[in-house]
């Protein structure tokens, strides 16, 4: 057979998050089974300051980086040397993002199977009371020098692995980094680490070709392989059952999140019965009382013929947020129906509601509160265009909604001329309008990490 080859990795960052920080220090060392024939380390001038607390930890200062080749310089070594490579490092999903994102940033798509070894040390080796780098190497007697450099790091880790290797008497590939038992043996684990590390949704196939389960994820690959490592009940008898594994990329998060609730309600898979019919089954909704204040009340949305001002999947989750929302607006505890005493609310106690359960608000002050908690929960705008990423180069995805009703979803190329909302319509590829998919887009809408998205409003 032909040995694995192994791409063993380690790097020294300006911070500690990906695509915020940037790479100081790389180096790697390749091995081919379980001898190493390559390596490579390099300064990386990040194009940032390094703040004084990491110059302290690594030793690597502004200095010494100043006249070091940038990223973009070593890229296409990193992807020659690593090519048809395991990506291996300790604590891997931060080396893998660090390295992944400098890479996006120049326009290109990094993706390599992934193995870490502090994982796969809780696996063939347990019972250590730590399994950071320094104290795993110090409990096996292997040698580890220059401590917190790139160099040392990633040869320390070398060595590591070939232990780990020696240890478990064969060679590790990716899926050893996943509990893989109860899975059907029918199941192409090649097929598997093919799968792109995209947005989309993916479809669980058993020995029929039926969809047993329909997911999305931001990362495909990613959430696939948590669902093979995944313990419980559920999850075993669906890995029992699971044969084979389909996707469709989206570009988009948001047309992922409403593929995946159309599939679940026309396909009704067996292992997804939460959003077979409706995923959101609790509602706040709001009315009058006789002296002219806007009250709130839970129910649910089947035995309530009105249109909720907001949706949930459980009673207690309604109930959380509408405590939540009456302190963020000051209102009164006992008019959202949070509280059934005589006199005032307990917010009235603690000066966040301002006397309408007493008298001492009136209704119209009130209810300005209350609107504008109204306005939060609804949609920003009337009609407006959710612009976003597109499953290629050149293209863009789009999700529209007019008069607070979802038109649909679908993807532009850059050639196609839009003049008016209208000539969005020839492009449609889904979405059908039900509480269901505007909750998915309110709630969407009001996470920040979302916001850098183009939103065109009209």
């Amino acid at each position: 057979m032909d040995l694995p080859r192994y791409a063993v990795i380690d790097i020294e960052t300006t911070g500690g998050k990906a695509g915020i920080g940037r790479i100081t220090e790389i180096a790697i060392y390749v091995l081919q089974g379980n001898i190493i024939v390559e390596e490579f380390t390099s300064l990386v001038n990040p194009e940032c300051v390094i703040p004084p607390y990491i110059s302290n930890l690594t030793g690597i200062t502004n200095q010494m980086v100043e006249n070091a080749p940038r990223f973009f310089e070593i890229a296409r070594k990193v992807v020659e040397i690593t090519e048809d490579t395991i990506f291996v490092a300790h604590n891997a999903p931060f080396d893998y993002n660090f390295v992944k994102k400098e890479f996006e940033a120049l326009g290109y798509n990094y993706e390599r199977d992934v193995l870490c070894t502090v994982r796969l040390s809780r696996k063939i080796l347990p019972g250590h009371k730590s399994y950071s780098l320094g104290n795993i190497c110090a409990d096996l007697n292997i040698p580890l020098s220059d401590r917190h450099r790139a160099g040392g790091d990633a040869h320390a880790t070398a060595l590591l692995l070939q232990y780990l290797i020696n240890k478990q008497g064969d060679y590790i590939l990716a899926e050893d980094d996943v509990d893989l038992r109860g899975i059907h043996p029918d199941l192409d684990l090649k097929k598997v680490r093919k799968l792109p590390e995209e947005p989309g949704i993916y479809f669980f196939h058993d020995t029929h070709k039926e969809v047993i389960y329909v997911g999305k994820s931001k990362n495909i690959r990613k959430r696939v392989y948590s669902h093979l490592s995944a313990k419980g009940k559920r999850n075993l008898r669906m890995k029992e059952q699971l044969v084979d594994i389909s996707y469709e990329l989206t570009g988009s998060e948001l047309v992922a999140l409403l593929r995946e609730s159309e599939e679940i309600k026309n396909q009704k898979p067996l292992f997804n019965r939460a959003g077979r019919r409706t995923i959101f089954n609790w509602g706040i909704f709001n009315v009058t009382d006789r002296k002219g204040y806007q009250r709130f009340f839970i129910d649910r949305i089947k035995d309530n013929i009105n249109q909720p001002v907001e949706a949930f999947s459980t009673k207690d989750a309604a109930i959380k947020s509408l405590s939540g929302w009456a302190e963020q607006f000051n209102l009164c505890r006992q008019l959202c129906g949070l509280e059934n005493k005589a006199g005032a609310c307990f917010n009235f106690s603690v000066k966040q509601c301002l006397g309408a359960c007493t008298g001492e608000e009136t209704p119209n002050d009130y209810n300005r509160r209350v609107q504008k908690m109204i306005d939060y929960l609804s949609f920003s705008a009337n009609n407006f265009i959710v612009f976003d990423k597109g499953r290629e180069a050149g293209e863009q995805s789009f999700v529209w909604i007019e008069r607070n009703t979802l038109k649909g979803y679908g993807w532009l190329q850059q050639e196609n001329s839009i003049l008016q909302p209208e000539d969005l319509t020839d492009f449609l590829a889904g979405g059908e309008d039900n509480r269901d998919n505007r909750q998915i887009i309110r709630s969407w809408l009001r996470n920040k990490a979302n916001r850098k998205v183009k939103i065109l409003k009209y």
